[in-house]
């Protein structure tokens, strides 16, 4: 079990995808209570956090969030061209919700227990051909941490959340995968389901 912070207030933005540490989000907020959400977050420097949805929807009625997320920090502002409000986020820790309550205003609050960032382990040699597809794909798919790949194909936690990132996971495979709390597990069951997306 990944070890934990005490428990703390924090705010929730559940979503259909999965965020990983160190992913990159880009969102479009209109309603209000998100709204409420990012110009807190702005004000107080604090993070979010963004929770796979388990039942509901992205917009409407508060959905219901699953009890493992990942801290969502702010990078970036701007104005959308239909005139919204988007913004850029970048995944931090993990987390664990407790318990969860709905404001009036429907923002679903959470509260969580971080978790400690994996530790660094090195890809061992078993797993060498994930690495190797990571690279290929970031040259494919340009993702915007395509120019980390050189400086982080040793890093087994890293390796194995932008392998859940790039390969064609569905949204419970992804949030099996963040939950996961041993990086070299991650891989192993990464690299077994690898055959599904080879092309016949």
């Amino acid at each position: 079990m990944a070890a934990t912070t005490p428990t703390h207030d924090l705010p929730l933005f559940p979503l259909s995808n999965v965020l990983f540490p160190d992913g990159h989000l880009q969102l479009r907020i209109f309603e209000p209570r998100y709204l409420d959400l990012i110009r807190e977050c702005a004000r107080t420097g604090r993070e979010f956090g963004v929770c796979m949805i388990l039942e509901g929807r992205e917009a409407g009625q508060p959905a219901v969030p699953a009890a493992v997320g990942t801290l969502a920090r702010i990078t970036d502002f701007h104005t959308r061209e239909d005139g919204l409000l988007g913004i850029v986020a970048e995944g931090g820790k993990r987390f664990r919700v407790a318990r969860t309550r709905v404001r009036s205003d429907g923002q679903v609050r959470g509260d969580v227990t971080v978790w400690n960032a994996e530790d660094t382990l090195p890809v061992p040699a078993e797993f060498g051909l994930l690495a190797t597809i990571l690279e290929r794909l970031s040259e494919q798919m340009m993702p915007p941490w395509r120019n980390d790949v050189a400086g982080r194909a040793d890093d087994a936690s890293w390796v194995g959340f932008r392998l859940c990132e790039l390969l064609p996971l569905d949204a419970h495979e992804c949030q099996h995968m963040l939950e996961l709390d041993d990086p070299l597990q991650r891989l192993a069951e990464l690299r077994d389901i690898l055959p599904r997306f080879q092309r016949t």
